[in-house]
């Protein structure tokens, strides 16, 4: 289903505004989703994303951190996600290739033990 998704990405031309996302990005950043079973995408400096590791991190979590702030091509990548996800804001959480959300949803499914059982699910 997704590959379908991103093929439907490939062949139109997609945009972000004005400026057009390039496709092998968009392949780069799919590649980047499927690396591991957790990633989430931070900026260095976010006090949300901080809140998310820590979350994730209580959980015992395995993850890959990719730190936008920390790359060239970061606001790239930013534009991307936000186009795939329909937000911009970080942190943007992947769990086996699905966007769980930010900070908020991490935290929410975290007080309500979800979080716990997508993550074992993950893992497994």
């Amino acid at each position: 289903m997704w590959e379908r998704f991103l093929n439907f990405l490939c062949l139109k031309a997609v945009s972000f505004g004005n400026q057009d996302l390039n496709t092998e990005k968009v392949v780069q950043v799919q590649n980047m989703v499927n690396c591991d079973n957790i990633v989430i995408f931070t900026k260095s400096y976010c006090t949300y994303c901080k809140l998310a590791l820590d979350i994730l991190d209580r959980c015992g979590a395995r993850y890959t951190e990719i730190v936008l702030d920390r790359r060239d091509d970061g606001e790239e990548i930013q534009r991307i996600l936000g186009e795939l996800t329909g937000s911009r804001t970080v942190p943007r959480i992947f769990i086996n290739n699905t966007c769980l959300g930010g900070c908020t949803e991490c935290k929410r499914l975290f007080e309500t033990g979800e979080l716990q059982k997508l993550i074992i699910q993950a893992c497994c």
